[in-house]
């Protein structure tokens, strides 16, 4: 497991399904900062991304990625 997960191309809904699965995974391995890459695109699945991980327990803070980490295409999650 990569401390990184591409939802690039996903639907929302199994956007989402992947990215709890993924958190509790990462979690477990101890990861503790990860990589959530969304893309640019129309800015829906990066809002709900955002949104996910506002909302997660285990998720302690979270940033888009700087400009050598794919800008506003990525959002790094440092975990708890």
């Amino acid at each position: 497991m990569k401390p990184e997960l591409d939802l690039r191309g996903e639907r929302y809904e199994n956007a989402l399904s992947r990215l709890e699965k993924y958190l509790d995974e990462a979690v477990l391995a101890g990861y503790p900062t990860v990589h959530i890459i969304h893309g640019k695109g129309t800015g829906a699945l990066r809002k709900g991304v955002k949104q996910y991980l506002a909302k997660h327990p285990s998720v302690k803070s979270t940033r888009d990625g700087g400009m050598n980490e794919g800008g506003i295409g990525n959002t790094v999650a440092d975990l708890k």
